[in-house]
């Protein structure tokens, strides 16, 4: 079979009938469409605005005078905190458990008097302390933890009428400050993409082999080149319509801000050649659909949470950080976030490097195990 011809009707023809066939299949259009666009809003929900959060703040106020009502006013302003008051009588522990807390802050007895002793002295070395009660196993504590104390020391500050000594002023390498949902939607498109085109060309070939149905095409004027041709664009189209609509949705409702340029357009293409090129690899290997599938997920599952998606790769153990910068993913990911958040041409131009001379390699080994009935590579 020459492998250099191809027939531009024959690759629309199959491009349409996949396109039918996926609209036929409804649990295929939830996970290709609709389940990205729903992670976005969940995760989006959930972090949206975490630097403004206002928290819930639980209080037990043993000494119960002016000073220590006047510390809870002052927590109150602050606007971080929805304060609850709780009985002197408790006890804190029991009814943090009781009343699923995360936190309670415990004002003691003699406050105000050990308060007013060291104002007297001028004495502030040893501070009069609150005790917390928490949850250590409870998400967001420790950030619950983090803004309560800065709002101790602002009023520390405000008592002792004293300025801060040491100060420090951010400035970020970005030209703007961006969001969660920022760095989240860029790690979703590439997820969904590579999902999308590992399991699209794991499970379509690898049924259709075992059904016999791809030997068949030899009695067909289809080449090998326009089959793998068919199903490379087919996957990019759905790839584009997927981003598209994550993205629409993303702008919509949490007005993000992510820049749009021909990187993503690069990035999505250099997505699904090298997961299609992966998938058809895996499906000569294993030939059995539910094996390929099974290889398809051990190769998945630790690109998805490992590469960077979901939080960045620097949270991770150093060992795990040098695991994630050889998985694919990782550079789709980093890429895709240098060109639509930092807007980093050079950055995104190191990603795309790699990630292209992955693809290139795994797709060129794909069209070489690809097999038409009887064909001889």
């Amino acid at each position: 079979m020459n492998l250099h011809i191809i027939h531009a009707n024959i690759i629309r023809a199959n491009i349409i009938v996949s396109i039918k066939s996926f609209y036929r299949e409804k649990t295929v259009v939830f996970f290709r469409i609709a389940f990205p666009v729903i992670l976005i809003l969940v995760f989006g929900t959930i972090f949206m605005e975490r630097d403004n959060e206002v928290f819930e703040l639980s209080i037990q106020d043993l000494d119960r005078t002016t000073s220590s009502q006047q510390l809870v006013e002052a927590l109150d302003q602050s606007e971080r905190f929805n304060i609850t008051p709780v009985s002197p009588d408790a006890n804190a522990k029991q009814y943090a458990k009781d009343n699923n807390l995360n936190l309670i802050v415990i004002i003691p007895e003699n406050f105000e008097m050990s308060l007013m002793e060291k104002m007297a002295a001028d004495h502030f070395e040893t501070p009069v302390t609150l005790t917390q009660v928490y949850d250590p196993g409870a998400f967001g504590v420790t950030t619950k933890i983090g803004v309560l104390d800065m709002a101790l020391a602002k009023i520390n500050q405000e008592m002792s009428g004293k300025p801060p000594l040491i100060a420090s002023e951010p400035v970020s390498i970005l030209k703007k400050k961006y969001r969660f949902i920022e760095f989240f939607v860029p790690g979703i498109i590439a997820m969904a993409v590579m999902t999308a085109s590992l399991f699209g060309s794991v499970n379509v070939n690898a049924e259709l082999l075992q059904k016999g149905v791809i030997r068949k095409l030899s009695t067909t004027p289809i080449t090998r080149i326009d089959w793998i041709l068919s199903n490379v664009l087919y996957q990019f189209i759905l790839a584009v319509v997927s981003t598209a609509v994550m993205l629409l949705v993303s702008y919509a409702v949490f007005k993000v801000s992510l820049e749009i340029n021909a990187w993503l357009v690069v990035f999505v293409a250099l997505d699904v050649f090298a997961f299609v090129g992966l998938g058809m690899i895996l499906t000569r290997v294993a030939r059995e659909a539910e094996s390929a599938s099974a290889a398809a997920d051990a190769l998945m599952f630790p690109m998805m949470f490992l590469s960077g998606t979901f939080f960045p790769v620097e949270m991770m153990p150093e060992f795990l950080q040098t695991f994630a910068r050889i998985l694919p993913l990782y550079y789709v990911n980093e890429g895709l976030r240098a060109a639509m958040i930092a807007v980093d041409h050079t950055a995104a131009l190191k990603s795309a490097l790699i990630i292209g001379a992955f693809a290139a390699v795994v797709f060129v080994l794909g069209i070489m195990t690809t097999r038409i009935g009887g064909e001889t590579p």
